[in-house]
């Protein structure tokens, strides 16, 4: 008898891990509650790169003349056809993962999940009727979704989530993003370049206040940010919001996270913009799949801890992607991977997880990229540290495609 294998979430964790187990001989079923591909393909990842090519090329146009090319007439932005680009390329990539499913004989139902008890899950399917599905393994791919604030929550038409930001029919004329991260940053770049006037809102005291990311690289984008008129204001939080008018009267005050000893005072406490985006963190989407039913308890944030194994403390249930939090790498690539580890392991086979080396890639304008230790975390683990710098300002390469900005370290 094949081994049953139950997944929930088709993101590319969940649906990599229903792949390599189906051609482990697994039987498996992939629960997925809206859209294969989750949020990279669908809110994340993928919409956004298809914004920041359009927004790439309409910075080019506007300086086309110094690379010897006269464009006449004007070139402006249109977002009914962006968005329709954009649905689009997601349509064509969902049906390539059905595709793939499909081949791989992986059974794909859509709905919601919710565990019942040990080996069983029960499935509200989008047609309104029920469905059980017994399991010998599972794999909890769930994700996240974006945070909402209690003390500015979504109205999802000024007060905007990262998923609300790539659904907008129309370009504000001013936007401040709340959160300096990777998300923001890339938003941050997005919509400047397509004529929006941005604000960028961070609690600590540098851009992409990530381990990963080398300071160097974060002053080198507030230097470029700043070139494109781009306000950063750091050690600073959003208290709160109201509408007043046509604009968002936005309070400011001094970050009580920052890493700084010595923020400075802000120069205004308040600040006006069209729409606010919020985009500072994840909450998990484990809340409502009966994971007490099974005695598995999430961390108080909702997070779900795994072995190196990618397995839980209850034995043959595995957890993969971004639900397992922060304290591990919320990557596309990462969680596939993990479902790889995963898929394995409840077939039988011995893989474990390597976190260690990890490359990453932030599509700012410029954009980094990054893999293993920086330099800070090298030196924080004790390891003897040579930095080596190359600006790209010296490269031939460089200055014939005019892209200055940047260096490899």
């Amino acid at each position: 008898m094949a081994v049953k294998i139950v997944i929930i979430g088709g993101g590319p964790g969940g649906y990599v891990a229903a792949l390599r187990a189906a051609a482990l001989g697994g039987e498996v079923t992939l629960i997925e509650k809206e859209h294969l591909g989750g949020t990279c393909l669908n809110w994340g990842c993928i919409p956004s790169k298809i914004m920041k090519h359009s927004a790439d090329m309409l910075v080019k146009f506007s300086e086309a003349g110094k690379l010897g090319i006269r464009v006449e007439g004007d070139i402006l932005p249109d977002m009914a056809a962006l968005m329709e680009r954009k649905n689009k390329i997601l349509d064509t990539q969902r049906k390539g993962i059905a595709s793939l499913l499909q081949a791989r004989h992986v059974s794909v139902a859509m709905g919601r999940a919710k565990i019942k008890g040990p080996g069983c899950v029960e499935v509200a399917l989008n047609d309104g009727t029920l469905k059980e599905l017994e399991y010998d393994r599972l794999i909890l791919a769930a994700g996240t979704q974006p945070l909402d604030v209690p003390a500015f929550p979504f109205d999802h038409e000024r007060i905007v989530s990262s998923n609300d930001v790539l659904e907008l029919a129309e370009i504000p004329k001013s936007i401040v993003i709340v959160g300096g991260g990777v998300i923001g940053c890339e938003f941050a770049c997005i919509f400047s370049a397509l004529g929006a006037e941005v604000t960028v809102v961070e609690a600590m005291s540098r851009l992409l206040p990530l381990p990963s990311v080398d300071e160097d690289c974060s002053k080198l984008l507030l230097k470029e940010m700043k070139k494109r008129k781009i306000t950063v204001i750091c050690d600073t939080v959003v208290q709160s919001s109201t509408l007043n008018g046509d604009l968002l009267s936005i309070r400011l005050a001094v970050s009580p996270f920052t890493d700084n000893k010595e923020p400075k005072k802000l120069k205004a406490e308040e600040i006006q913009a069209e729409k606010m985006a919020v985009c500072i963190g994840r909450s998990a989407l484990s809340k409502d799949l009966g994971l007490e039913t099974i005695g598995l308890n999430p961390t108080p944030q909702g997070w779900i801890e795994t072995d190196e194994r990618m397995e839980t403390r209850i034995k043959g249930v595995y957890a993969i992607g971004d639900i397992l939090g922060p304290q591990k790498v919320m990557l596309a690539h990462v969680a596939s991977h993990e479902g790889i580890i995963a898929a394995e392991n409840a077939l039988g086979k011995e893989s474990t997880m390597n976190y260690e080396v990890i490359p990453g890639a932030i599509f700012t304008m410029p954009e980094i990229g990054t893999v293993g230790l920086s330099e800070a975390e090298a030196i924080k683990k004790g390891l003897d540290t040579d930095c080596f710098t190359v600006n790209f300002r010296t490269l031939g390469k460089a200055q014939a495609i005019d892209e200055l900005p940047g260096f490899a370290k």
